[in-house]
């Protein structure tokens, strides 16, 4: 599985359309459901930093074929304030809970 971690800084005017217009990428994938392919987002607490986990097997990513990454893409610049920095990453560990936990009295 390839790995890249993608990380950015939008401008503060224009974070919360990065954060919609991801949203709505997301929201295709739940609908078209491509296998073989991990991916996630994150808004960092500055409000303005996100970074792009994509994980895909067999170098198949789905992202470009979507219309809603599309939309994405096509203003990327313009929400922009500094370069994306792009790297290939290797997979040291994971985990993930196979349990719920509530808290609350």
């Amino acid at each position: 599985m390839r790995t890249t971690v993608i990380t950015y800084r939008t401008t503060v005017d224009t974070a919360d359309e990065n954060q919609h217009l991801i949203e709505q990428v997301f929201a295709e994938l739940e609908t078209t459901g491509p296998a073989g392919f991990r991916y996630q987002s994150f808004r960092l607490d500055d409000g303005i930093t996100f970074v792009h986990v994509v994980e895909a097997e067999d170098d198949v990513d789905p992202l470009p074929q979507l219309p809603a990454f599309q939309a994405f893409q096509r203003t990327i610049g313009d929400r922009l304030a500094a370069d994306p920095q792009r790297s290939p990453a290797h997979r040291v560990g994971s985990y993930t809970s196979q349990r719920s936990v509530t808290t609350g009295r």
